[in-house]
C-alpha cells in the first residue's frame, strides 16, 4: 500500500506541475503559446480557455473529497494531450513531437491507477471485515 501511494503522489505532483505551467502559459498568453496554437490554426482566444480549464483541473485533482470531480480532471487531461496529439498530425508535425505526449499519457495513467487502487482499498478491506 505504501508503494502505491508514493507513486500516486508522485505521478500527481508530476500532472500537477505539467498541467500547471502549461495552464499558466496558456492563461498568460505567452508568445510560445500564441505560437503553438498559431502553427495548429487555432484561434488565440482559446488560449486562456485552455489555461483556465488546466488549472481548474488541477485544482479537483489536488484537493481532497471530489473524487467525481477527480475522474473528470483526469478525462480532461487526456483529451487535452489526444487533441494535442491529433493537431500535431493534422498539421504535419514529426512523430518525434509524440515523446511528451507519450509521456505526459503515462503519467496520466499511472496517477489515475494508483488514484483507482488507493480509494478502493479501503473499500475493500472495510468489505471483507463485515463478512
Amino acid at each position: 500500500m505504501k508503494t502505491t501511494t508514493v507513486l500516486y503522489w508522485v505521478s500527481t505532483g508530476l500532472l500537477a506541475a505539467l498541467m500547471l505551467m502549461s495552464g499558466m502559459s496558456n492563461l498568460l498568453s505567452t508568445p510560445e503559446s500564441l505560437d503553438a496554437f498559431r502553427h495548429l490554426g487555432y484561434p488565440a482566444y482559446l488560449s486562456p480557455f485552455l489555461g483556465v480549464a488546466k488549472l481548474l483541473g488541477v485544482l479537483a485533482l489536488l484537493v481532497p473529497g471530489f473524487p467525481r470531480l477527480r475522474e473528470w480532471a483526469y478525462a480532461g487531461f487526456v483529451f487535452d494531450l489526444a487533441g494535442a496529439m491529433y493537431s500535431g498530425l493534422a498539421v504535419g508535425d514529426p512523430l518525434s513531437t509524440w515523446l511528451p505526449l507519450t509521456i505526459g499519457f503515462l503519467v496520466i495513467a499511472t496517477s489515475y491507477v494508483t488514484n483507482r487502487r488507493r480509494t478502493e482499498a479501503p473499500a475493500r478491506s472495510s468489505h471483507l471485515s463485515i463478512a
